[in-house]
């Protein structure tokens, strides 16, 4: 058996570009921002950002180059594929891109939670199995207002593991 899944919620590092194939198909190329922050053996706190190429075909292709903008918060689920061409100097040149079976919008760039408190919904309970002590928090005490993760600062027994 075999899997090929990308699941990616992040944000959008630029506006997406669309364009379309001789055969008429719109194809839209967008760039994803994902963070990932923990704690070092000292305490301190890390952070590291990954960014991901996703390509987006057909209508919702059109949908998201009209309605994301950079900044954008955004849920991608596809499938990773890395394409090859011969470049310009001669050499082989690869790309790695999620290719996405569906985008699903979060909140606009700078409106953070709306006034019911209420977080981004991507189809499902962020939260959903976990237990009430290692759920994440979010608040936007982010500068730009995105919304920052608080992870529980106790550590968890293997043993209250329900599986």
């Amino acid at each position: 058996m075999y899997l090929n899944k990308a699941l990616i919620i992040g944000n959008l590092t630029r506006d997406p570009e669309l364009k379309a194939l001789p055969s008429g198909i719109q194809v839209a190329s967008l760039s994803v921002a994902t963070n990932r922050v923990w704690k070092d053996q000292n305490g301190a706190k890390q952070e590291s950002t990954d960014y991901h190429n996703v390509v987006v075909f057909g209508r919702q292709a059109e949908t998201a180059a009209q309605y994301l903008k950079k900044g954008s918060s955004v849920l991608v689920e596809g499938r990773m594929q890395t394409r090859s061409w011969d470049g310009q100097d001669g050499k082989k040149q690869y790309r790695t891109e999620v290719v996405a079976d569906r985008v699903q919008f979060g909140n606009k760039p700078g409106e953070g939670a709306s006034s019911s408190g209420s977080k981004p919904s991507y189809g499902g309970s962020a939260s959903a199995g976990a237990s009430s002590s290692a759920k994440a928090s979010a608040k936007a005490d982010d500068a730009d207002g995105f919304p920052s993760v608080d992870y529980p600062e106790e550590e968890i027994n293997p043993e209250d593991i329900p599986f």
